[in-house]
């Protein structure tokens, strides 16, 4: 019996190549570069970054977060830096740390 290390969790989307099927949920993870302390980017099969608009998004006023029965609904409004201070300012970091990311735009 192999390693665990040993074992190939590499998937591919059409083209891209990722080296494992996890891919860090967009809105749980924010930009990615906030948890770049606590996890190796490079480990992730890819990031998936907030929404972006092309100019930054203020979002809803609060309060965003609502108790139910059933559980919790939010409502963020899509807040957001914008493309351009996305590229600017988190995905040189992203890069350097090794980090494939998978960005919407809207």
């Amino acid at each position: 019996m192999s390693a665990a290390a040993d074992v190939d969790l590499a998937v591919s989307i059409g083209a891209v190549r990722l080296p494992t099927p996890v891919i860090a949920a967009a809105g749980t993870f924010g930009y990615g570069t906030e948890f770049a302390g606590l996890v190796d980017l490079a480990a992730i099969g890819a990031i998936g970054v907030k929404g972006l608009s092309l100019a930054p998004a203020r979002g809803k006023p609060p309060p965003r977060l609502l108790e139910s029965p059933g559980g919790m609904l939010n409502a963020i409004g899509l807040q957001n830096i914008g493309v351009e201070a996305f590229l600017r300012e988190r995905l040189p970091a992203l890069h350097a740390a090794g980090a494939r990311v998978v960005a919407n735009f809207w």
